[in-house]
């Protein structure tokens, strides 16, 4: 997606919107410090959208621009109506399964997904706790040596390796599943550093706010990880559409009520602290992020 220019006026700028989908050209439109950003989703389709642009500036009254809603109408009820058709003749894994993939291999995202599943295949999915004592925030066995005593003394890994142990199957495979759909779509499209600095400050926070909640434990689990990606997207899609990530409404309300599920008690011990406080950390980071997004020049 990239943008070609901006309209001062938004009556100009959705009528040239409404000429480029007569046009069959996918656009879309972003208020920017006044103006009217106008994005082309086809690389393609860029250089014909901006000629367009060009003599819409010189002359938005010209012939060629006239009627350009009810144009625009035809073709989206056309296209809703083939969109319809497809659905209902066609089955596919996503009606079953959440949406996964499409966005490319990311690099960082298998790396952690590898780390996870190793430290499951050592650990026998956390069975092993004399392993899993060198791997966690603080040993239970040190409950006398004072606030993060391994930490302290140069076992600096403890403050992020939590994030890797996983005591159950059915939790090893939810975090895997969605540590997947968001990873890779941020890696894909804000790059490999941001997804590697959401998930260190994301890994080690919450973590550290459990740890004063609740006292030293075998505590782990990349939960607090996805809780904050999943912020981070939905705040970052919700504030800057452009930036091309971003979390359906039905699957932020089924994370959100998963929260509230765990909070309850019904799952079980669960690191809701750890839970939360990634997920507050993700929707700040998100909102300041588009922000800032907004702000930089087009």
């Amino acid at each position: 997606m990239r943008q070609i220019g901006n309209l001062p006026d938004e009556s100009q700028a959705r009528l040239f919107s409404d000429h480029l989908v007569a046009k069959r050209i996918h656009n879309e439109l972003e208020k920017d410090n006044g103006a009217w950003a106008i994005w082309i989703k086809d690389e393609e389709q860029v250089a014909d959208a901006k000629a367009r642009l060009d003599r819409f500036k010189a002359n938005p009254n010209a012939p060629e621009f006239r009627d350009a809603d009810s144009e625009a109408a035809k073709v989206r009820a056309a296209e809703a109506a083939d969109t319809a058709k497809y659905r209902k003749r066609l089955h596919t894994r996503a009606s079953v399964l959440p949406k996964f993939g499409g966005y490319g291999a990311g690099v960082l995202t298998y790396a952690l997904i590898i780390g996870c599943l190793l430290v499951a295949a050592y650990s026998r999915v956390g069975r092993d706790l004399e392993l899993l004592r060198h791997f966690i925030l603080a040993d239970p066995r040190n409950l006398a040596a004072g606030f993060l005593p391994e930490v302290r003394a140069g076992e600096w890994w403890r403050l992020f390796t939590p994030a890797f142990i996983h005591f159950k199957e059915l939790h090893l495979i939810f975090n895997l599943m969605w540590l997947y759909q968001l990873g890779c779509m941020i890696e894909a499209r804000l790059g490999r550093l941001t997804l590697a600095a959401l998930t260190v400050v994301t890994a080690v926070l919450p973590f550290l706010a459990q740890y004063v909640v609740s006292g030293p434990g075998y505590v782990g689990g990349m939960s607090g990880v996805i809780y904050g990606l999943l912020g981070f997207a939905w705040m970052r899609g919700k504030h800057h559409h452009a930036s091309g990530v971003g979390v359906d409404h039905q699957t932020w309300v089924f994370m959100l009520a998963w929260l509230v599920l765990c909070f309850t008690g019904i799952m079980g011990n669960v690191a809701n602290t750890a839970h939360l406080g990634g997920l507050i950390i993700g929707l700040v980071w998100g909102r300041v992020s588009a922000w800032l997004a907004m702000r930089r020049p087009g």
